[in-house]
C-alpha cells in the first residue's frame, strides 16, 4: 500500500470525536506495531484484540480540551498513525507534556509518518496546550534515540536495565525532553 505525499494530521480532545471506524483503525495499528516488536507499550507480542481494545478505550476515555490528545495521521482513509500527548495535572509540572505511544503502521513505515506526528505534536503542545516542555521515554535498543535526536530531543537520563521483554533482553528506558517548545 503506497500513498503519495505527506499524511492528513487530524487532533482530538474528545472520545466522542473519535468514530467507530476510526477506534477501529487505532486499535488494529496498535496490534500490527506491537506484533511485529514496535515499542508501542505492549512489551509482549503477539497481541490481539481483546488485550488492546480495553487500553484504547480507557486511553480514549482520557482525551480532554485542557490536557490530552490524540494526533492521528491518515493518507485518505488509511490510518498511517497516532501518538497521544498529556499535560500534566499537577499544578507543580503543569507546564510539562508527556509524550505517549508513538506508532506508525508497517504498511507506512519510511514515508515521515512519524516525523510529521512529532512535529505536530510539538505545535500542540505549544500553541493549543501552552506547554513549554516535553519528555517522553524510549524503549532503548531500538534507535528511538536517534529518530529522536534528529528532531530536537536529547537524552536526559536512563534507567538502566528498567525493561526485561524476556529473561535474557533487558533494555534502558531512556528518558528524553525536548526544550523549549
Amino acid at each position: 500500500m503506497r500513498h503519495a505525499g505527506t499524511p492528513d494530521i487530524i487532533r482530538f480532545t474528545d472520545a466522542g470525536e473519535v468514530t467507530p471506524e476510526l477506534r477501529r483503525r487505532l486499535i488494529d495499528c496498535w496490534i500490527a506495531v506491537t506484533n511485529l516488536g514496535g515499542a508501542a507499550g505492549f512489551p509482549f507480542p503477539p497481541v490481539q484484540d481483546d488485550e488492546v481494545a480495553p487500553v484504547m478505550e480507557e486511553l480514549l476515555g482520557r482525551l480532554h480540551p485542557q490536557h490530552t490528545r490524540l494526533i492521528a495521521a491518515g493518507f485518505g482513509d488509511a490510518l498511517a498513525g497516532w501518538v497521544v500527548l498529556r499535560r500534566d495535572p499537577y499544578r507543580l509540572v503543569a507546564h510539562w507534556g508527556t509524550v505517549h505511544h508513538l506508532q506508525t503502521h508497517p504498511a507506512f513505515r519510511g514515508r515521515g509518518v512519524g516525523s510529521a506526528l512529532m512535529r505536530e505534536l510539538r505545535k500542540t503542545a505549544r500553541d493549543d496546550l501552552g506547554l513549554e516542555q516535553l519528555r517522553l521515554a524510549a524503549r532503548g535498543g531500538e534507535g528511538l534515540e536517534d529518530f529522536y535526536g534528529r528532531l530536537g530531543w536529547r537524552e536526559v537520563g536512563r534507567w538502566p536495565g528498567a525493561l526485561r521483554l524476556s529473561p535474557d533482553d533487558t533494555r534502558d528506558e531512556v528518558l528524553m525532553l525536548l526544550d523549549p517548545l
